[in-house]
């Protein structure tokens, strides 16, 4: 019975909530219409009180081809770049969402902040800590809405994983495990190297599926200021033509620049050490579940076989009950909602209601700080301080 009465403390009634509606239909527009835009646009679609009337690609004719393959009509894409579209005052628009490659997130959201649109940025936050900065000072100016890209908050199972470490029930929490990756997932073919060279993506299994890991603990924790970072990198796996996604296509390990494995310790505020590892490729089928120590309890989060936002199967949480040594099963949460119409609606609503940011820069900021640190540190070889300024 105490148990139930356990698990019973972390459970919280649903409320429904209500959709606002604006007065009008959002005018949206892109910037970079690749690979990740086509999550945005079918959740776009999926909301009556959104049209979107531009998009631009620094690709010619890859925006117009997209608007095509989702039927839309009379969509304005015949810019060279976001510059232009933005300075065009006959779109009248709300928001953009910007769906570039990481080295142009920064460049792009600064000029929408400074335009006076409100901005959704797909993750990572983007591939420097000074970028971010920037960033975020342009959107102090703007007084517009910046929300980051991470759908794996409306995750019922990730609030949960929250819920359980703000409730006390582990205790003070001094040490974090977490990361993930793929055994054999380097995302890269001839028609695709954006994400693997250092032009283009910056950072590579760091910001595409490492940011993820790293929101999942930091957010669950109350999302602490990280102090320092020990950090290392390798792409050993990138840079073999062996590499058995390149079979037929070698060039690509010349031109792979970022990192395939990253890890780092990290020492964050409230005496909280880090332990974090992610991977495109490694020999291994997972580098571990995420397990979160406390003095009262301990969290265990099963890793999945490929990083995708959510947990690879029912937790438990190891404590005492009367003296004696239980496990309490936390079971899957089975949601119907779609994270990327999750995602997508908050950002609309809190553009209506004049809201804050879903996912806030203030908070995403620490995750940017350890990617970059890590980045930093492996370079030179030593532990580094992480030094945030203040906006």
């Amino acid at each position: 019975m105490k148990q139930d009465r356990s698990l019973d403390a972390y459970k919280s009634i649903q409320e429904e909530k209500k959709t606002p509606r604006a007065d009008r239909k959002l005018r949206i527009g892109f910037i970079g219409t690749g690979g990740i835009a086509h999550a945005h646009i079918r959740a776009y679609l999926h909301m009556p009180d959104v049209e979107i009337v531009a998009g631009c690609d620094i690709v010619p004719g890859r925006a117009a081809a997209f608007f095509k393959e989702f039927g839309l009509e009379g969509v304005r894409c015949d810019y060279k770049d976001h510059t232009e579209m933005l300075a065009d005052p006959s779109l009248a628009l709300d928001a953009v969402s910007i769906c570039t490659y990481n080295r142009q997130h920064a460049p792009c959201a600064i000029a929408a902040l400074k335009a006076g649109l409100h901005v959704l940025l797909e993750k990572p936050f983007t591939v420097t800590l000074d970028e971010a900065i920037e960033v975020m000072r342009a959107e102090k100016e703007s007084g517009k809405i910046l929300s980051i890209g991470f759908q794996p908050r409306f995750d019922e199972n990730m609030k949960m994983i929250r819920k359980i470490v703000q409730s006390g029930e582990l205790g003070k929490v001094y040490y974090v495990q977490t990361g993930g990756g793929r055994r054999r997932g380097i995302p890269a073919n001839p028609a695709k190297t954006s994400f693997i060279e250092d032009e283009t993506a910056g950072v590579g299994a760091l910001g595409d599926i490492g940011c993820y890991s790293l929101d999942l603990v930091l957010h669950a924790l109350g999302d602490p200021k990280p102090l320092t970072v020990s950090g290392y990198v390798s792409n050993y796996f990138g840079k073999d033509p062996g590499y058995v996604a390149y079979r037929g296509h070698g060039e690509l390990a010349d031109k792979f620049g970022v990192d395939d494995f990253g890890a780092g310790f990290i020492r964050l505020e409230g005496d909280v050490m880090l332990d974090f590892r992610i991977s495109w490729a490694m020999n291994m089928d997972t580098p571990g579940d995420t397990i979160i120590l406390g003095t009262k309890g301990g969290l265990r989060i099963p890793s999945t076989d490929c990083w995708n936002g959510t947990v690879g199967g029912p937790m438990k949480i190891y404590h005492e009950v009367d003296g004696q040594q239980t496990e309490t099963v936390v079971p899957i949460i089975n949601q119907p909602v779609n994270l990327w119409d999750a995602k997508i609606r908050s950002f609309l609503d809190a553009i209506i209601e004049g809201g804050s940011s879903p996912v806030p820069s203030t908070q995403i900021i620490y995750n940017q700080a350890i990617i970059d640190g890590i980045v930093r540190s492996a370079t030179i070889g030593k532990e580094i301080e992480i030094e945030i300024p203040e906006i």
